[in-house]
């Protein structure tokens, strides 16, 4: 252990999640970053190798998994002073198509995960008045549209967790924020809407991890509990 701050995100992947691992250890931080299967997490460090950043296979969905990411994190990096649930997922559907098996995987991930990954984060973090507690959401979050109503069940969710976390411990010195990501992340596979609408089309999953930097850097006299973000070509 060290006395450097200690991250912890929890839901990575080539986008958003690694872009914020990478911003992290880049600000001097011990990064602990989880997914499901450590194979994901082996071939991003293998692309790029990065010497504060542990890899931890945890399912989020299942209550002794977190608690034990949050038990070896502590034992082998120090207690958690940044906590980043980005993990989600969704399978579309019309209301009377949607499986409820797929439905409640969905939620159980995108929102039930959240609350375990907060709750276990909280935890550590109360005894010392101190820590931040960042959740990130989507549009969907705010607007339920139709054939993505296991998408937007689980945001609503996991905004309503963070208001009911931020309002609970902002007292205790814990600063808990929701990020509303209103648009695409650029990734492979977005390529082709860069050369329709042009380079702005997009956010860059670099420039969202900074702004999750400066989240956790706040004063405590100016804490955000939500914000939104979005490319300014995007229509809202």
């Amino acid at each position: 252990m060290t006395g450097q701050e200690v991250a912890v995100v929890v839901g990575v992947g080539p986008g958003l999640g690694w872009a914020l691992v990478r911003r992290f250890a880049a600000a001097g931080m011990q990064v602990a970053m989880a997914a499901r299967t450590r194979a994901r997490l082996d071939a991003l460090l293998e692309s790029e190798p990065l010497a504060r950043v542990r890899g931890y296979a945890c399912d989020a969905t299942d209550p002794g998994a977190v608690a034990g990411l949050f038990d070896q994190v502590e034992r082998e990096l120090g207690l958690p002073d940044l906590v980043v649930f980005n993990a989600g997922t969704y399978q579309p559907g019309g209301i009377l198509e949607i499986d409820p098996a797929d439905f409640e995987r969905c939620w159980r991930i995108g929102c039930y995960g959240g609350f375990l990954v907060g709750q276990a984060a909280a935890r550590r973090m109360i005894p010392r008045g101190r820590g931040t507690i960042l959740f990130t959401g989507a549009t969907a979050s705010l607007r339920g549209r139709a054939g993505f109503a296991s998408l937007a069940v689980p945001k609503f969710g996991l905004r309503a967790l963070a208001q009911c976390m931020a309002r609970e411990l902002g007292p205790k010195g814990i600063h808990v924020a929701h990020v509303v990501i209103d648009g695409q992340i650029r990734s492979e596979r977005h390529e082709p809407m860069l050369a329709q609408h042009g380079p702005d089309a997009l956010l860059e999953p670099e420039a969202v991890a900074e702004v999750y930097d400066r989240l956790h850097r706040q004063p405590r006299s100016a804490w955000t509990q939500e914000l939104d973000l979005r490319p300014w070509v995007e229509r809202f």
